[in-house]
């Protein structure tokens, strides 16, 4: 059977508020978010639900009303919580156009987005009360409301500070006079809605315009591609400002999914613990972690031979429709909770081996792909049909093409669906790019193979052009080399030698897995192994793919806030240090 993204019924909603309200009205009594707070030394839980939620939209939305920000653009920053998610949701009932800021950026580089998004509305999270003072003092920007999530002291509220609470309460009195403005928003789905910047890790971010319909058209295909259940507890982990979580929590509410948010990466396990959650979106390096760490517990009990001979059975049972997953493997599913069934990993490639593991242990674990430009999912695996190293198959509604394939079938993804971005905002030139011939290119390089499955072998700007003509792909041996157990993360690059590229990596090392496995090795003890380890794998491929340098340290590399290498920074960081020179 050929594999396609249609296992389920296909929904066939024209817009945002259409989505989430069609969730409200199927789930209205399902909780839609648990809020934790700490009181001293105690915790509270906050639950809200469906029908809760859809008080509070109406309460902001009517709120920003009466304040006239009809049709304004508004910016939003701020960690994950539910006030980010109300604001977001709230502006998409058709209030106006909303500017997701990148919670992570330096803050001049804040100040540049609200500037370079026109944005003349800032709702932020408390935390950024110095940038927002800041932006507010010089006024370079366009912004005239500043809308703070949380309560504020008098002294910020004199300068003309909002809070969220306030503009519910206003919006609450405004529904509760007769004013029905809000509910009768007209909503133009082929509009640009969201302007959202893409995360830059090769030059400076693009400003993407994407519509209502873009983004529904793109959850009507997840939906015939995925199961989601009402019964579902989702932990929101990607930061809000990424498309893949902004739709992707729009995708939850349409579900009737609960959410909950994740207090930081060290308490991942423990949150799953706590929350019991069932679904889990994410960025292979965090579920690759978690693996690395199950499986360093496995072998320190000596049970890595009784847990693949638990896989064999496993597998051999599947095939008469027997499953004792659960029972096998639970003491490694009591590290996620004991209810996790589904992830989610996108962003970039995951290991092979662990997206096998966690299905063998009876997590579905499948790979998707997608960009901001494309709102963002285009090809995903699913239930049915997963082949472990590709990213699935096109969904619903959309087609990808390879263009300009070589000999091995390898060209440039293009893509053309509802969900394409209308453009870049105020960028005609990059647009006209991006989108020629009516294709989005993607610049992502990849092939299908003969069941059209979609393979991705690397980005087209991040190539290794070598003097002899070969094209290396730094991507392709990243993945050999992160197999190495203590290897946290790697990047291969080209480094100028001899009017040349010398194939080299650079090696982040897991300094907790060097401690606790490796009987304290002295890091000059452990670039010899690792050199060692790299002519090793050197022997798998061609002679012109041979890494001849590397570089071991144990600080992190630079990151987007999506846990994306920014590779250019680190390549001109070794070049500009000439860190490989003899």
């Amino acid at each position: 059977m050929k594999p396609h993204s249609k296992l389920y019924n296909k929904t066939n909603y024209a817009d945002i508020r259409e989505v989430v309200q069609d969730g409200i009205r199927k789930y209205p009594n399902n909780i839609a978010f648990t809020i934790k707070n700490k009181v001293g030394k105690d915790v509270e839980y906050k639950n809200i639900t469906y029908k809760e939620l859809e008080e509070e939209i109406s309460n902001l939305g009517a709120g920003l009303l009466k304040l006239g920000l009809k049709d304004k653009k508004i910016a939003i920053i701020g960690p994950n919580t539910y006030e980010w998610a109300l604001s977001y949701i709230s502006i998409l009932y058709g209030v106006g156009v909303v500017v997701p800021l990148d919670k992570g950026l330096p803050n001049q580089e804040i100040e540049d987005s609200v500037i370079r998004g026109d944005a003349e509305v800032l709702i932020f999270d408390k935390k950024y009360i110095d940038v927002i003072k800041d932006i507010k003092e010089k006024n370079n920007s366009k912004i005239k409301n500043y809308i703070c999530m949380q309560d504020i002291d008098e002294k910020l509220n004199n300068d003309g500070i909002k809070t969220i609470s306030e503009i519910k309460e206003l919006g609450k009195k405004e529904i509760e006079k007769g004013n029905r403005e809000f509910f009768n928003l007209e909503i133009n789905n082929e509009k640009a809605s969201v302007i959202i910047f893409t995360s830059g890790t090769t030059s400076q971010s693009k400003a993407v315009m994407l519509s209502h319909k873009n983004i529904a058209s793109d959850i009507n295909s997840m939906n015939a591609a995925e199961k989601l259940l009402p019964s579902d507890v989702n932990m929101q982990m990607l930061p809000f400002h990424h498309t893949f979580s902004s739709t992707g929590i729009i995708l939850m509410l349409n579900n009737g999914v609960k959410n909950v948010f994740c207090d930081g990466l060290r308490y991942i396990q423990s949150n799953m613990k706590e929350y019991k959650v069932s679904v889990f979106v994410c960025v292979p390096l965090i579920l690759e972690a978690m693996h690395k760490r199950v499986m360093a517990e496995v072998r320190k009990q000596g049970k890595e031979k009784s847990v693949n001979f638990a896989k064999k059975l496993s597998r051999f049972l599947l095939r008469f429709k027997i499953d004792v997953r659960k029972k096998l493997f639970k003491q490694i599913l009591d590290n996620f909770g004991g209810n996790m069934r589904f992830v989610v990993s996108g962003a970039a490639a995951i290991d092979k081996t662990v997206a096998e593991d966690f299905n063998a242990w009876g997590i579905l674990t499948i790979q998707g792909y997608g960009l901001t430009e494309t709102s963002p999912v285009v090809c995903a695996e699913n239930a049915k049909f997963i082949r472990y190293g590709s990213v699935g198959v096109p969904l619903e509604d959309i087609t990808i093409e390879i263009d300009n394939p070589d000999e091995k079938g390898i060209g440039e993804f293009i893509i053309k669906g509802p969900n394409v971005m209308l453009g870049y905002y105020k960028n005609e030139e990059a647009t006209k790019e991006a989108l020629a011939g009516g294709w989005y290119h993607t610049g992502d390089l990849g092939y299908k193979d003969k069941d059209g499955y979609l393979f991705i072998t690397g980005r087209k700007k991040n190539v290794i052009v070598l003097k002899n003509g070969k094209n290396v792909f730094p991507e392709e041996l990243e993945e050999l080399v992160d197999k190495l157990p203590y290897v946290a993360e790697s990047l291969v690059f080209g480094y100028p030698k001899d009017d040349d590229l010398m194939v080299s990596v650079k090696i982040v090392y897991d300094e907790n897995y060097v401690k606790s496995n490796m009987n304290n090795i002295s890091e000059e003890e452990l670039k010899e192994k690792a050199w060692n380890d790299i002519k090793e794998l050197n022997q798998s491929v061609p002679k012109y793919k041979h890494m001849k340098k590397i570089i071991l340290t144990k600080e992190p590399m630079i990151k987007t806030t999506t846990a994306k290498v920014k590779r250019f920074e680190e390549i001109k960081q070794i070049v500009d240090n000439k860190l490989l020179d003899d």
